[in-house]
C-alpha cells in the first residue's frame, strides 16, 4: 500500500508516518519547500505550492489513499491576515488536491482528513456525537464547517471520505502539553477561567494509530479522535502538575483576564467539548491511553 501525506513533517504528520512504516505502507509527501524533499525507497517528498496551485503530478502515482493533514496552526494570535492563512491552508490546499485528483488518472480510493472537535458548541453538560449537526459560533466552528466542505467535495469524484475530529493532543514535543508544562514548571500554572470546561484529550500516540486504523480498515465518514475519559480543565492542570512534581496554589486565571491577554482566541481555552469516542470504538479500535494519568507517565 502507498499514501500521500500533506503535513507529513508536522507534528501529528510524522507520527503518522512513522506508523505507516512499521506497518509496510510506503509514504509519499507533499512539501512547499524543496530542501525537504527526500527520496528514500519508502518515503519520497515532492514539491507543491497552494499559493500558485502548482503540485508535481508524481505525487499521486501508485497511490491508494491520501492522508490530508496540512492546515496553519490556530494556536497563534487571530489577525485579520493570520485569519485567513488559517483558512486558506485548509480549503486552498483541499481544492488543490481535489483538482489534481479529478483532472488526472489515478489509484485513491479514500481520502482521510484532519479535523477538529471545535466544531462543536461550547457546553458544559452535553456530551457530543458524529451525528451532532449544531456548530460552534466562534470562529474555530466556522473553520471547521469550511475544513470539511472542502474535504467532502471528494466524494463527488468517487472518493471515500473520512474524517478525524481531533481533541486536544497531548505529545511530548509539542501540542498542548508543552503549553502547559511552561507555566506549570514555573510554579505559576493555573487553571483557566472557571477551570470546569471539559477538554476532550488525546494521546499522540492513538491520534496517529486511528488514522492508520481507518486507512486499514477502510472506514469512511466522520470519527471523534479523543480518549475515553475527558477531563476539565482544573483536572488537567492539576494533573500536569502532579507529573511534575509542582503544586497549582495560584487562583484560577479569570475569563475577562484571558479575553483581553488572547483576544478572540481565547476562546480555544475557555470552551467546554465533552465529545464521545464510541463510534470509533465500535469499529475495533482500541485505545492504549485511556486515563489521563497513565497518558501523563508516558509523556512526561
Amino acid at each position: 500500500m502507498r499514501v500521500l501525506i500533506t503535513g507529513a513533517t508536522g507534528l501529528i504528520g510524522s507520527h503518522v508516518t512513522s506508523l505507516c512504516h512499521e506497518k509496510g505502507i510506503d509514504v509519499h509527501y507533499l512539501t512547499t519547500s524543496r530542501s525537504k524533499i527526500e527520496k528514500k525507497e519508502n518515503y519520497k517528498g515532492f514539491y507543491w505550492n497552494p499559493k500558485t496551485q502548482e503540485v508535481d503530478l508524481d505525487s499521486i502515482k501508485g497511490v491508494d489513499a491520501v492522508i490530508n493533514l496540512v492546515g496553519a496552526s490556530i494556536a497563534e494570535r487571530w489577525t485579520k491576515d493570520y485569519k485567513r492563512e488559517i483558512i486558506e491552508s485548509r480549503t486552498e490546499t483541499a481544492k488543490l488536491l481535489f483538482d489534481t485528483l479529478s483532472q488526472n488518472d489515478h489509484s485513491v480510493e479514500q481520502f482521510i482528513s484532519a479535523s477538529a472537535i471545535g466544531i462543536y458548541p461550547s457546553s458544559l453538560e452535553k456530551l457530543y456525537f458524529e451525528e451532532d449537526d449544531g456548530v460552534d459560533d466562534s470562529f474555530v466552528g466556522k473553520v471547521v464547517v469550511k475544513w470539511e466542505s472542502a474535504v467532502n467535495n471528494f466524494q463527488d469524484i468517487g472518493i471515500d471520505v473520512t474524517k478525524i475530529r481531533i481533541g486536544l493532543v497531548l505529545a511530548p514535543n509539542g501540542g498542548l502539553l508543552k503549553k502547559l508544562k511552561d507555566p506549570v514548571g514555573f510554579n505559576v500554572g493555573a487553571p483557566l477561567g472557571s477551570g470546569q470546561q471539559w477538554q476532550s484529550w488525546i494521546h499522540i500516540e492513538d491520534l496517529a494509530n486511528i488514522f492508520v486504523h481507518t486507512l486499514e480498515k477502510e472506514l469512511s465518514g466522520t470519527y471523534n479522535a479523543v480518549a475515553p475519559s475527558p477531563v476539565t480543565n482544573k483536572e488537567l492542570v492539576k494533573c500536569v502538575a502532579n507529573h511534575m512534581g509542582k503544586s497549582v496554589w495560584l487562583p484560577n486565571v479569570p475569563a475577562f483576564v484571558l479575553k483581553t491577554v488572547l483576544g478572540e482566541m481565547s476562546t480555544i481555552v475557555l470552551s467546554s467539548q465533552l465529545v464521545s469516542n464510541k463510534k470509533i470504538e465500535s469499529t475495533g479500535y482500541v485505545f492504549k491511553y485511556t486515563h489521563l494519568s497513565k497518558a501523563l507517565e508516558d509523556l512526561l
